[in-house]
């Protein structure tokens, strides 16, 4: 057999040759058609190569040609955008029908990027992402600094397209490159479909939703009313891609200076304050102007979801911006509420009550994944922000309910809704104590459970039949707990004791009517503060003083001494585990030589000869073969 060719043949040569000269065909198409529709804009011809520019763009499937494609129409949308031509103005019929036809191919282009952001080639997804938010810089401004518009006189905000852009962050439809299709495998076909590509999550996190204000605002605003239409049958990804925004902004405003960056420049000028009626409430001016086309729709509509946040602001700490300057927030228009960090709260709030429902909706796995990403930034980027922290408090009480890390979650959650926010929960120690069972102790997350739990336990102020409760039943289930489990109750319970001295006669019983096969503590009631438990003691610890484990066995000994030694820091024994107790234990220095309990007499195992017997006729082995003796059955 001849050896394979390792060059292409002529047939392929020539296929290639004609692949890069379609190519250079097709870019040089683009390029003459870019500086056609340019030339014609200028000189108020014909714009009818922007639809052959759209369709070259539609149909690419080589990345390069596309990404030119994309550009060029760009770059002929802003000038078209910069002449106005989108706008609604008075004009002939002609006039009207053209900005109609202009209107549909920039929605036709939109989709386009749109698609692309679920693209395999990252150019593409980054390019798309890019052009979408600068498209919406310019359709902004032209609304805004348009001669003779109506709404010249106040910066807008061009929804529309910015709804788009919402929609496909969220929603994610697909790319619309044949490429794309065909190189997935079947397989994996649906595996992400819907999903938010995390190279554009990241994008867009770092370089608008984080820094830009009004970007910000917008997109709170719009991805709230999202999630109240949109099908969840069809589109099931739309709360994760949300929460997946929402849990890595960081830089959420605390005060009302830090609201001065913006992606639209004309929303960063200072608004005029609104006019305070007798009664304090703001009312907006009498003269206003008329909308532009596609800009904000929701200007002049009292937005009836804002009052529900306006309720008892005095008693917040932003009611002194309202109060300041006379306004109520559904009262404010949208460049005021821009500026207003009370209403950066109040869409805040709202959509995080929209989506934390929709987490705990579908299969029970997909919803212990999602309340627990939510949980994990409750306490340090949510609840700070909203405008009554106890607002989250029945979708957190209903996540303790799933138990393990999620129920941990939760009650973390409820602990600082009811310590900072005044909360009134009377039966969180009943839930923190079910949750006291062996599996918290043989799983992962149980670090975090006794860092929570001492939390929890470490107010003076709690009953004390309460704490010996949860001192007995973390006693209990020592005796089953495996040795870094064991290295963290110790600990936690001698600084129980320390702290509350009452707690001492459970170490120190010595009542005559006790005894020990009639322990008093109730294992299967439910509450803590039934439980007889100070009436037991801690029995428990006491035998861990013969554990097998030196570290166990040492700690246990502290219950034996006078407490003196300060409190210990738990976080010291939380991280210990099998492995972590055996390096120690192989790595400790020995100082000193263990002492011999006998003396090892020097004898042979296997001496020649045979036993004798002394004068008081016992068996003399030393002269005896052993193993010879043992192995002999006869």
């Amino acid at each position: 057999m001849a050896p394979r060719a390792s060059l292409p043949t002529a047939s392929k040569k020539r296929k290639h040759a004609g692949e890069g000269s379609a190519t250079s065909d097709v870019a040089a198409s683009i390029k003459s058609l870019e500086d056609q529709l340019i030339a014609a804009v200028s000189s108020k011809s014909s714009l009818n190569p922007l639809a052959d520019l759209l369709d070259i763009a539609r149909s690419a499937s080589d990345p390069g040609t596309l990404s030119k494609a994309i550009y060029a129409l760009y770059r002929v949308f802003v000038v078209i955008i910069s002449n106005s031509l989108l706008l609604s103005v008075a004009g002939s019929d002609e006039t009207k029908a053209v900005r109609v036809w202009l209107q549909e191919k920039l929605h036709s282009y939109v989709e386009l990027l749109i698609g692309l952001l679920k693209d395999e080639e990252s150019v593409l997804k980054t390019s798309s992402l890019k052009i979408l938010l600068s498209l919406q810089k310019h359709l902004s401004t032209m609304v805004s600094k348009a001669p003779g518009s109506s709404s010249a006189s106040r910066p807008q905000f061009y929804m529309s397209h910015f709804r788009q852009v919402v929609r496909a962050l969220l929603i994610c439809p697909p790319s619309p490159r044949a490429v794309h299709k065909t190189k997935k495998p079947k397989s994996d076909a649906g595996a992400e479909d819907g999903m938010l590509d995390a190279e554009v999550r990241d994008m867009f996190m770092e370089q608008w939703l984080s820094e830009c204000d009004d970007i910000r605002w917008f997109f709170l605003r719009e991805s709230a009313g999202l999630l109240a239409t949109y099908s969840r049958e069809d589109h099931p990804h739309v709360p994760e891609n949300l929460l997946s925004l929402l849990e890595r902004l960081t830089t959420f405003p605390t005060e009302a200076a830090e609201l001065n960056t913006w992606w639209v420049e004309e929303l960063g000028a200072k608004p005029p304050k609104p006019k305070a009626q007798k009664n304090g409430d703001a009312e907006q001016d009498g003269d206003e102007e008329p909308k532009a086309p596609d800009a904000e729709e929701d200007e002049d509509v009292e937005d009836d979801w804002r009052k529900f946040f306006d309720e008892d602001q005095n008693k917040q700490d932003a009611s002194a911006e309202t109060k300041a300057t006379g306004a109520r927030l559904h009262k404010l228009s949208i460049h005021q509420s821009l500026h207003s960090l009370s209403s950066h709260r109040a869409v805040f709030t709202r959509t995080w009550l929209t989506l934390l429902p929709q987490l705990s909706t579908g299969p029970e796995e997909s919803s212990k994944a999602l309340a627990t990403r939510a949980l994990n930034v409750m306490h340090r980027g949510v609840m700070p922000h909203l405008t009554r922290a106890v607002m989250v408090m029945d979708w957190i009480s209903s996540c303790v309910d799933y138990g393990g890390t999620v129920g941990l979650l939760a009650l973390n959650a409820l602990f600082i809704l009811m310590k900072e926010y005044n909360l009134d929960y009377p039966a969180f120690y009943t839930r923190l104590y079910s949750f006291l069972d062996r599996n918290v102790l043989h799983l992962k997350h149980r670090a975090r459970f006794f860092r929570m739990t001492e939390l929890f336990l470490s107010s003076t102020h709690l009953p004390v039949n309460l704490l010996a409760s949860f001192v007995k039943r973390l006693a209990r289930l020592s005796l089953s707990a495996p040795p870094a489990a064991i290295v963290m109750i110790l600990p936690l319970t001698y600084n129980i004791l320390k702290k509350h001295p009452a707690l001492m006669v459970m170490i120190h019983r010595v009542d005559d009517s006790y005894e020990a096969t009639e322990d008093p503590f109730d294992t299967a009631e439910p509450n803590p503060t039934l439980t007889n438990a100070i009436d037991s003691s801690l029995w428990e610890l006491h035998t861990h003083r013969e554990h097998y484990h030196s570290a166990v066995s040492t700690l246990a000994r502290i219950f034996a001494e006078a407490f003196t030694k300060p409190n210990y820091s738990l976080e010291d024994f939380l991280d210990h585990t099998y492995s972590t107790l055996y390096e120690t234990e192989a790595k400790r220095r020995i100082k000193k030589e263990p002492a011999i309990a006998m003396d090892v007499p020097q004898r042979q195992w296997f001496p020649a000869g045979h036993a004798t017997v002394d004068e008081g006729g016992d068996a003399a082995e030393a002269e005896a073969d052993r193993v010879t003796a043992l192995w002999s059955f006869s």
